[in-house]
């Protein structure tokens, strides 16, 4: 038989059972029927058995530390007020 891509004889090997043809030159690897239905059913026999998959949980941040919108409170990182406009009652009240 020969590679459909470059017309190089393809190689037959038997791997855990499985028959599968390779192009020696470009790596190309065929199956006849059947074949892939019988890797899948021994990776399945092989794979562990997978776990439940846990729930996702937010962290538990201390609530003290984070404001509403995710910012750290008690942190100096406020801008600086705006000057007031002086009003006409400033000059009649000294204070």
């Amino acid at each position: 038989m020969q590679c459909p891509i470059d017309k190089a004889d393809l190689v037959m090997t038997d791997r855990q059972g499985v028959e599968i043809d390779y192009c020696p030159k470009c790596r190309g690897v065929w199956l006849d029927r059947g074949e892939l239905d019988k890797i899948i059913e021994r990776g399945t026999a092989q794979a562990p058995a997978a776990q439940a998959q846990q729930p996702y949980q937010e962290p538990n941040y201390p609530s003290q530390q984070y404001d509403k919108h995710g910012n750290q409170s008690g942190s100096n990182q406020s801008y600086p007020r705006k000057k007031r406009k002086e009003s006409f009652l400033g000059d009649l009240f000294d204070f």
